[in-house]
């Protein structure tokens, strides 16, 4: 298959969507020959955050000289994005190539009577074999759901099992208690596997740490962050790890009220990898974090007024940025631009932030087999505020916006991460737009 042929492929085979387990996984890389097991990994599991950390550890091992692999989901910007070594993106021809390897083995394996490998999984299969390949020294990988019967799980080399916050997502899967829901997510501890959390409900704690067994489970604690000064722009923080290191002046690029959690837990993440022979040093650390960028974590896509895009899709999320906005925006006009999929809490996150909207558009997700039909998110909105507004699409929904706000408003697209990169893009090309119109009247 060529790229556009795979993409065709992928997209029908989109059709088979999401099915817990590891069955198919497994001997979907027993056939490729298990690439999976000649690579040492850093597992993440987590319901927020996660995304930020792996970015955090990712440029920290970067910045230290190691060859690192990255596999996330779901894409923002583009769909090959999912699969980096170092900062690069696997090429269109090789991603092509891998997949029609995977593609022969996955049609095998449905012609035996066996259920063909989803999407998810596939693109698992071709992430080992490029990783393989490119004689990784170390893959970041991020559980796509839960953790036990995720497709990610195959793995055996787990180095560093870790976990940023978790709260309740993915019901259906994996349980209606925050117990049940870790009790999944811990499944990707492995037998010598360094375990590090970040800040847990002490329900969620005390199984992670359970499960960690013969392990110390490595902690961060909200009181060991300190000198926090918050920014838009730039966050500096002092942390004492849980070795009793001090790191001062840490920096993160990355806005949220959140980002110091997250990057303290990409610090032990770097510790514990020391014990594991991948040494960083206390500089290397402090580079990478600074220079660490992730998508649509309280993201400002343009200014005057402020567009802020977030990826907040569940209640525990939308807690965060509701906290960010009320830190960040304190007696700011804020119109929201919203998008969500229907399996996710919705009306739980309306719940969490309409207080500090001034206006409410809603769009639907496009190219979303699981996207909310906006005037259902308008409906569900209009129970809580007395202004929302239902957008045709994502270009109306950003000129609606430019329209309402005025320059000392804030406009905060929110949601899920589906509609998130479009957006963006729809943002930044109107900016540029804007920009070179006023050089061009100002050079007359």
């Amino acid at each position: 298959m060529n790229y556009r042929e795979t993409l065709d492929y992928i997209e029908e085979m989109g059709k088979l969507g999401s099915v817990p387990g590891l069955e198919s996984t497994s001997e979907l890389c027993r056939r490729l020959g298990n690439p999976q097991d000649d690579l040492f990994f850093v597992h993440i599991a987590g319901t927020n955050g996660k995304g930020s950390v792996l970015a955090y550890v990712y440029s920290i091992l970067k910045t230290a000289g190691y060859r690192v692999g990255h596999y996330s989901s779901p894409a923002v910007y583009a769909y090959r994005e999912k699969i980096q070594v170092n900062g690069k993106e696997i090429l269109a021809r090789e991603f092509a190539a891998l997949m029609t390897l995977v593609r022969e083995e996955a049609d095998a394996m449905e012609a035996e009577g066996m259920p063909h490998p989803t999407v998810f999984e596939m693109e698992t299969a071709v992430s080992f074999l490029y990783f393989k390949e490119q004689h990784c020294d170390i893959v970041l990988l991020e559980c796509g759901m839960g953790g036990d019967l995720d497709a990610t799980n195959v793995v055996r080399n787990t180095l560093v099992a870790a976990f940023s916050s978790i709260s309740m997502d993915h019901m259906a899967y994996l349980g209606n208690t925050l117990a049940e829901i870790a009790g999944h997510k811990a499944g990707i501890i492995k037998p010598g596997a360094e375990v590090v959390c970040g800040i847990q409900r002490p329900e969620v704690l005390e199984i992670l740490r359970r499960r960690a067994k013969e392990t110390t489970c490595r902690t961060v604690e909200a009181e060991r962050i300190t000198h926090i000064k918050y920014g838009l722009e730039k966050q500096r923080f002092d942390y004492l790890s849980g070795s009793g290191t001090l790191y001062r002046h840490l920096e993160v690029s990355l806005a949220g009220v959140v980002q110091p959690e997250n990057a303290a837990l990409a610090v032990e993440i770097a510790e514990a990898l020391g014990k594991k022979g991948f040494s960083v040093t206390e500089k290397q650390i402090k580079a990478g974090l600074m220079q660490a960028k992730w998508a649509y974590r309280f993201e400002i896509a343009a200014k005057k007024p402020y567009f802020i895009l977030d990826g907040a899709h569940n209640e525990d999320a939308a807690k965060r940025l509701a906290e960010g906005i009320r830190f960040y925006f304190t007696n700011r006009k804020i119109l929201y631009i919203i998008g969500m999929l229907r399996d996710k809490e919705y009306e739980k996150v309306i719940a969490q932030t309409y207080a500090y909207a001034e206006q409410i558009i809603t769009i639907t997700p496009p190219e979303q087999e699981r996207g909310l039909p906006g005037h259902e998110l308008a409906l569900a909105a209009s129970a809580y505020h007395p202004r929302v507004t239902e957008a045709a699409s994502l270009e109306e929904a950003v000129e609606m916006a430019y329209l309402l706000a005025e320059k000392d408003w804030v406009i905060l697209a929110f949601g899920s991460l589906s509609y998130l990169g479009a957006l963006g893009r729809i943002v930044r090309d109107r900016s540029e737009k804007h920009d070179r119109s006023g050089k061009n009247k100002r050079s007359r």
